[in-house]
């Protein structure tokens, strides 16, 4: 878990450093992401046709392409550390989403924990700080926002964690491969500016976290307590402030501490609580 929480937190300072430091277009490191992931897992798309295919390359997609892809816009402009805090937002969205499409039933205690974990996340996003621009919190926002959307309907899918990044890598690829054509330019340049530092970051992005990260988590989600191992991701934005500070300079106002913690303990409620509907990893993990 210790390896889980240090590269997802990573991911967001390499994702800063890939987009904002190396000049990669967001959308086009998307597609470098979403390609590397499909290489690694491309075996897994010559196995058995999923059932209901439209509907898991959809999923698939707003998870992984079209969630990370509006983080990637936004972190353009915005701090590792407040990106990390508006990421908890994910799992009070994902109790949300369960209440209006699964019936989720939500008594006070973790209504008072969507409620603190919003209001820090939109503490965060509005106060005046130099770690970022409201716009680009914005963006963040809004793949989180997708990411817990589409993630309500994963219990539904009739096909394993692994398998599904597969196809999630599939269908991002066949979205952000014209978007970044259409929408982007100097993708070239970018690349060739500094070869070796976004082939590393591509390769962490897309090896250690979407295929190490991830699949580590799941075997450990199957091997333990969900009570014991879901709580444990809340140490993801601890180390992203963190990580933040250390390597992209970060500075950390009161307004984003106070968010911060409102959010982390509004989160810290939400997954402790027991839950009817939603696959448990999902409120820690929205993204694959």
């Amino acid at each position: 878990m210790l390896f889980c929480n240090i590269a997802w937190a990573l991911n967001i300072v390499v994702s800063k450093i890939a987009v904002s430091a190396l000049g990669l277009p967001p959308l086009f490191y998307t597609v470098l992401r979403s390609a590397t992931v499909l290489v690694v897992l491309f075996p897994l798309l010559l196995r058995a046709r999923p059932a209901r295919l439209p509907l898991v390359l959809a999923i698939g997609f707003a998870v992984t392409g079209g969630s990370f892809g509006l983080q990637f816009i936004g972190l353009q402009t915005a701090s590792p550390s407040a990106v990390g805090i508006v990421n908890l937002s994910g799992a009070p969205l994902t109790v949300l989403f369960a209440v209006i499409f699964l019936g989720e039933e939500v008594r006070w205690r973790r209504g008072l924990g969507m409620a603190l974990a919003l209001g820090g996340v939109g503490l965060a996003i509005g106060a005046p700080s130099e770690a970022g621009d409201p716009v680009g919190l914005g963006f963040a926002f809004a793949g989180v926002f997708t990411g817990a959307f589409a993630s309500v309907f994963v219990k539904r899918l009739e096909i394993g964690a692994v398998a599904l990044q597969a196809w999630a890598g599939l269908a991002s690829l066949v979205v952000m491969l014209p978007a970044t054509v259409l929408m982007e330019n100097g993708q070239i340049a970018a690349v060739e500016a500094a070869p070796l530092a976004v082939a590393g970051c591509v390769l962490f992005a897309g090896v250690v976290v979407s295929v190490g990260a991830h699949s580590a988590y799941f075997r450990l989600f199957q091997a333990h307590d969900a009570n014991l191992i879901v709580p444990l991701t809340l140490l993801t934005p601890l180390l992203t402030i963190g990580f933040g500070t250390w390597l992209t300079g970060d500075t950390i106002g009161w307004p984003l501490m106070i968010g911060g913690a409102m959010a982390l303990v509004g989160v810290a409620i939400i997954v402790i609580r027991p839950s009817r509907t939603i696959f448990k990893p999902r409120l820690a993990r929205t993204e694959l």
